[in-house]
């Protein structure tokens, strides 16, 4: 998430905006996918107070500019880490041990720790998350 680049503003960027010096010109547009020299990201508050030097046009290609909610990108990192996959060796453990048991070999399937060990997932630690700042 990109920040509102006015100074000491801490809210999230909604809208880029790029000057057309020859035409004089102020175009407010959707967020770039990119961070890029010469734009400037601007949050919801600074996008609509916006305000131009005398004789420049304003040219809004966005809509109504609406803050994101900071609790979806929480919720969405709390959902991505409890949806890590399993384990992968006891995923084959398991496969070893439904084998076993279709081919008859009981004291392989049933009997082992091996195989009771295998029906239990393997614990993953704890989730390795990095925060990487959007520059």
């Amino acid at each position: 998430m990109r920040r509102c680049s006015k100074t000491a503003c801490p809210r999230a960027a909604v809208a880029t905006l790029t000057y057309n010096y020859a035409e004089q010109t102020a175009v407010l547009g959707p967020l770039a996918t990119f961070a890029e020299p010469h734009t400037y990201d601007l949050c919801a508050t600074h996008g609509t107070r916006l305000t131009v030097p005398r004789g420049w046009e304003v040219v809004r290609l966005v809509g109504e500019l609406v803050e994101p909610e900071e609790d979806a990108d929480l919720l969405a990192v709390a959902d991505a880490v409890d949806a890590r996959p399993r384990a992968r060796g006891s995923e084959a453990k398991r496969r070893r041990a439904e084998a076993a048991e279709e081919l008859g070999d009981v004291s392989e399937a049933n009997g082992s720790a091996a195989a009771r060990q295998a029906t239990k997932p393997a614990p993953l630690g704890r989730p390795q998350l990095r925060v990487l700042r959007d520059m």
